[in-house]
């Protein structure tokens, strides 16, 4: 049945794809803008330094000052403490890919690792401070009631009440005896070659999703058939979310169209599942599980933004 879904589909891209060539170019072209104009440059250096300290042994100099909100509030080892950070300071889908890569290696045990998908995927400081807000005060009359403040506190701090609800639902309870890294992956000689050609080939995948969502969200908005106003731009911040946004901010007026943009960053767009999916090695990862978590995620996200930006 999947199967066949996917081959209809398949077929009925193709066929938009030979009705309209002129769209189809203009969306792979903003798509692979935006990959090497933002995502390239912000996330691949990140790759690359976190790798390195994985090699290096050095997990515990960084995440040792966040140590007493980590272990204690939010029960990670440090290994995971790791993971959540990586995915906080670098963006999707950086907290999935170090947290599958962990549990391959075996520093994290799996429930820790299905616990760490629920909460370590998120939009990085970067893209927020830089890109979210700068379209969110574009919209008329949301400027002067939308602090910086609210805007992080609205996409990070629904963690979390989450955090609470994925420990009880994988049980997980950290261990008191740090789990001894004497991994195969450990004890084997770094090449800073080979980890920086598996980056490459990561951001390669990620540019060919940003591309193939660009052209559909593109494509969304030349869609023929009539709509409710908001269920278009709402529909293009689901697919992909830089692209929606923008189309967000320009279409939708008022607290609306702030509330769209913050649930569309908190939940990251098809694009950024897919991003997911393809870092997950780990059969024990379910990328369901995963958009459960981000459907939450972003309607927690919706309602904290409403009630700080009206106050």
């Amino acid at each position: 049945m999947k199967k066949s879904i996917l081959g209809y589909l398949s077929v009925l891209c193709l066929l938009m794809l030979l009705f309209n060539p002129g769209l189809a170019l203009e969306g792979a072209r903003q798509g692979i803008l935006l990959w090497g104009n933002v995502v390239l440059p912000t996330l691949l250096p990140f790759m690359i330094c976190s790798g390195v300290i994985v090699a290096l042994n050095a997990i515990h100099i960084l995440t040792g000052p966040f140590k007493p909100v980590l272990s204690k509030v939010l029960q990670l080892s440090d290994q995971g403490s790791f993971c959540l950070m990586s995915g906080l300071l670098c963006g999707y889908p950086m907290g999935a890919k170090t947290t599958s890569e962990f549990m391959d290696s075996g520093r994290i045990p799996g429930e820790e690792g299905q616990y760490l998908l629920a909460i370590s995927n998120h939009p990085s400081p970067m893209f927020v401070l830089g890109y979210v807000l700068a379209q969110i005060r574009v919209i008329p009359g949301i400027a002067a009631s939308c602090p910086i403040w609210a805007v992080a506190a609205a996409l990070y701090l629904p963690v979390l009440p989450i955090s609470i609800l994925a420990r009880k639902c994988y049980h997980y309870k950290k261990n008191p005896y740090p789990i001894p890294d004497n991994t195969e992956s450990a004890n084997q000689p770094f090449s800073f070659d080979d980890h920086m050609m598996g980056c490459f080939e990561t951001m390669v995948k990620i540019g060919g999703y940003i591309m193939l969502f660009s052209i559909l969200a593109l494509y969304l908005t030349v869609f023929p058939f009539a709509m409710p106003p908001l269920l278009r731009p709402a529909l293009l911040g689901a697919v992909e979310i830089t692209t929606g946004i923008q189309a967000i901010a320009h279409s939708v007026p008022g607290m609306s169209g702030a509330m769209l943009i913050i649930g569309s960053a908190a939940f990251g767009g098809l694009s950024g599942i897919f991003q997911t999916k393809s870092v997950l090695k780990n059969a024990g990862l379910s990328i369901r599980h995963y958009m459960l978590w981000k459907l939450i995620h972003s309607a927690l996200s919706i309602i904290l933004f409403y009630v700080l930006a009206m106050r």
